[in-house]
């Protein structure tokens, strides 16, 4: 089924097919008539000038030959004045018996001929500004006739972008389905706002305590530092009980007599001593 703009593009094409749009070739009417030679030569070079014919109408053709006229029209008036002007003079004195003017007569002539030239002037000027019209309506009609073929146009593609705008719009609905393994990505804009500022929130505050450690390293590495060189002498206490610890451990396992009653007491209280140390400096094993 075709849609709005589908139809209104078939009713403007309709209408331009029964409609000729194209400019009227006016050079045809000024253009001297050919003669019967003319004829035939025009007749064998048709094709050869038919690629001139827009040219010959094209809009600055047209504006050149019509100078061409005006000032070719003015020219054969006055000649045509002037052949008049003599034929009259010549048959005044060639008549029998001469025809004598009266300077009465000049005079009333003369004062026809003032209304004549007024009238004229006034024809003329009417004839100017009818053509200033024609020539106002002409440009609006072009660029009505420009602006109908670039709305044509842009109307022509209208069908092609509304089925992109359509499947694009398909792609994102499908896009925008909720996703069944993170429903927080398809949220509406109200609850993703205020989710966003939450997570902002939560990382404004992650900042400032990382912030706080980061400002309490140096202190915890010299405690760090100062265990550890407490540490070291104890260690090494440490080590020395263990062996000493093992060697009674030995020798009471050989038998000595006497020794391996003080050596293994002597274990104890160091084992105790080492355990006291550790639990008040909080150091593991």
């Amino acid at each position: 089924m075709a849609t709005a703009p589908e139809t209104a593009i078939q009713r403007l094409h309709e209408l331009q097919k029964n409609q000729n749009t194209s400019i009227i070739e006016l050079s045809n009417d000024f253009g001297p008539k050919p003669s019967s030679d003319a004829t035939k030569r025009n007749s064998t070079g048709s094709e050869a000038s038919a690629d001139d014919a827009d040219h010959a109408t094209s809009p600055a053709t047209l504006q050149a030959d019509l100078i061409h006229y005006k000032e070719l029209f003015s020219k054969l008036r006055f000649s045509y004045v002037e052949q008049t002007t003599k034929e009259k003079f010549l048959t005044a004195l060639t008549t029998d018996p001469p025809e004598f003017v009266e300077p009465q007569e000049n005079l009333e002539l003369e004062a026809q001929l003032v209304e004549v030239k007024a009238s004229l002037k006034a024809q003329k000027l009417q004839v100017a500004e009818t053509l200033a019209q024609l020539e106002r309506r002409g440009r609006e009609l072009s660029q009505r006739y420009e602006s109908i073929q670039l709305r044509t146009s842009q109307l022509s593609a209208l069908p092609a972008q509304i089925a992109d705008l359509d499947a694009t719009i398909s792609s994102l609905r499908a896009s925008s389905a909720p996703d069944p393994a993170n429903p927080s990505l398809s949220l509406p804009l109200p609850e993703t706002l205020k989710v966003l500022q939450e997570r902002e929130a939560e990382a404004a505050a992650l900042d400032k305590q990382l912030a706080s450690l980061q400002a309490a390293v140096p202190r915890k590495t010299r405690e760090l530092e100062r265990l550890e060189a407490e540490l070291k002498p104890l260690e090494m206490q440490r080590n020395g009980t263990v062996a000493a610890a093992r060697e009674a451990q030995r020798r009471r396992e050989e038998g000595e007599a006497g020794m391996g009653d003080d050596l293994e007491e002597r274990g104890r209280w160091l084992t105790a001593v080492e355990q006291g140390m550790r639990s008040m400096l909080e150091v593991e094993r």
